[in-house]
């Protein structure tokens, strides 16, 4: 397989996407790591502050992006506080400590993917997914409108893509369809965003999903890129993201998670229905994350996935929702062993709305 190494310098990143493997040789030397004000309580448990039980989200990128919104919102309009939550949303260190706060207890709860819970597991790290962010698999392969990708004949072209194990999986799933493999095609690999490699022209198409590489490629003028979904071409139609919890935590804090449930949809409701506003708190609560037409774009796309009517079961799982994920981490050896799809998730904290 022929692989290339890109890092463009670019003002701001589109957004990566995929799934992370839970790097346990990693996990001792991120535990000494300090944390600032999000530093777990000796117990491993939350702190107490001002009246208020700190809770500590871990996000899945570094660089905050419009995916945080509906929390963001949540804690600029209070409905944190008003439940008796006090929100730390920590930044992690680098895509790969997701799953390692959550494993070491350095977070309570977390902004993840769907893949990171199975890699977890299947490393026996105690996390499991609470709720889940939009739904089906919006990730593919992502071309230029003048040249736009046929994927009948994508054997020999040049791909853009992520450096992380489930973009190379849902790749090596797309390929098999057509009867081939990884090294069939050329992978130049971006550290941090794949979209100014198409629009430099140094790729064929690139990995990526319609509402972060899609939104960043609308927001510099390339509205009408052509896309093959990977759901199209063999690839789990499970859902990308979700809300996860150190399942330890979980278990003793049961009523401090309900009302963080709740009172993230009522952010998640807020923000859908006041997207200008949603995005100006983003913004300014972020300034220099990502321009203002990425976020809107984001933001659009990405409520565009619940609808208008947002309700707890919006964001209710199902075992369907894992099972054909789970087989896919099977056939293709993406995880050492798989537990049954109902132990990935619980549905306990969207049952009382």
């Amino acid at each position: 397989m022929d692989v290339q190494r890109y890092d463009p310098d670019v003002p701001h990143r589109s957004r990566r996407t995929g799934w992370r493997v839970l790097a346990v040789a990693t996990v001792c030397a991120l535990a000494a790591t300090a944390c600032g004000s999000s530093q777990p309580s000796a117990s491993g448990g939350s702190d107490e502050a001002d009246g208020l039980t700190t809770v500590r989200m871990v996000q899945e990128w570094p660089v905050a992006d419009g995916f945080w919104i509906p929390w963001v919102v949540a804690q600029k309009q209070g409905f944190y506080r008003k439940a008796g939550i006090d929100l730390k949303i920590i930044p992690p260190p680098n895509t790969a400590a997701t799953t390692q706060y959550i494993g070491t207890g350095r977070a309570d709860l977390a902004f993840a993917t769907s893949m990171d819970i199975v890699f977890a597991r299947s490393q026996g790290a105690p996390m499991v997914s609470i709720a889940r962010y939009g739904t089906g698999n919006n990730w593919g392969l992502i071309s230029s409108p003048d040249k736009p990708l046929d994927f009948a004949s994508v054997k020999g072209k040049t791909i853009g893509t992520y450096n992380d194990a489930w973009s190379k999986a849902q790749l090596q799933i797309m390929l098999d369809s057509q009867g081939l493999k990884l090294s069939d095609v050329h992978l130049v690999t971006a550290s941090s965003d794949t979209v100014p490699l198409l629009l430099q022209k140094k790729v064929d198409a690139i990995t990526g999903v319609t509402n972060a590489e899609g939104s960043s490629l609308a927001s510099q003028g390339v509205d009408d890129y052509a896309m093959t979904l990977a759901k199209d071409h063999g690839v789990p139609n499970s859902p990308v993201w979700v809300l996860a919890a150190n399942s330890k935590w979980l278990s003793g804090h049961q009523d401090t998670a309900q009302k963080f449930m709740d009172a993230t949809i009522e952010g998640l409701k807020y923000a859908i229905a006041h997207p200008e506003e949603a995005v100006d708190t983003f913004l300014t609560t972020y300034p220099k994350a990502q321009t203002r037409e990425f976020t809107t774009l984001q933001w659009e796309a990405t409520s565009a996935l619940f609808g208008k009517d947002v309700t707890a079961n919006s964001l209710k799982q199902s075992d369907a929702d894992w099972e054909s994920l789970l087989k896919a981490a099977n056939d293709y050896e993406l995880a050492k062993k798989t537990d049954a799809p109902s132990a990935h998730f619980t549905n306990e904290l969207l049952e009382s709305k």
